[in-house]
């Protein structure tokens, strides 16, 4: 039987879309992709709390403790070697991966965006920061976009894109909710199903 593509998550926060990531695999939304990691470079983020709720294993990696940026990344590389990892899920992780990593995973890594991208993207653009541009421009619709990760922020091939509008006496924080809620929690468990099947019909096609 073909396995499954094996996913690790990387957070830095509260882990919402990972929920929404752990609730999809648990309904069959995401079928043929498997949480078999979680990540953060954050050691307080309830993200981890939400993995091991779950049953999944979940480790914090310091970038400050790693040596830099060059250790932070080789130490990914080696959890993920470990765990055979073929799919790398960015939820709310603000920390940025350089370029020989991302070419390193070249279309197995992902990352959810608070915006349509090309608007409201790129470096510093993140959280809050994306709504309050979003509202400061006056936009009447926003949403979300999952894309591909390369070495330019936000940079990479578009997978899926939702639009959410934008409301009267909105603030950040309320167009956040929305977004989170109309938009990102269910295009990142479509976009992550679709792509793991993606990946097992490619390992199947080389006898994997």
């Amino acid at each position: 039987m073909e396995r499954r593509t094996r996913i690790a998550v990387l957070v830095s926060g509260g882990g919402t879309n990972l929920q929404a990531l752990i609730d999809a695999e648990r309904s069959g939304i995401i079928k043929d992709g498997e949480i078999v990691l979680v990540v953060s470079n954050r050691r307080s983020a309830y993200a981890l709390e939400r993995a091991k709720n779950a049953g999944i294993e979940a480790v914090f990696v310091s970038k400050k403790e790693a040596g830099g940026q060059e250790g932070f990344e080789a130490r990914l590389n080696s959890l993920f070697e470990e765990r055979s990892v073929d799919l790398i899920v960015l939820a709310g992780f603000l920390a940025i991966l350089g370029p020989e990593f991302t070419a390193r995973w070249d279309h197995r890594i992902i990352n959810i965006h608070p915006s349509l991208i090309p608007s409201f993207c790129g470096e510093g653009f993140y959280g809050l920061k994306v709504h309050e541009a979003a509202l400061a421009k006056g936009v009447k619709v926003t949403g979300a976009t999952v894309h591909f990760v390369n070495e330019v922020p936000d940079g990479g091939e578009i997978i899926l894109q939702k639009a959410v509008e934008v409301m009267e006496g909105d603030t950040p924080e309320i167009l956040q909710r929305r977004v989170m809620e109309q938009a990102e929690w269910k295009l990142l468990p479509a976009a992550v199903q679709q792509v793991s099947e993606k990946l097992r019909k490619e390992r199947a096609e080389r006898g994997e």
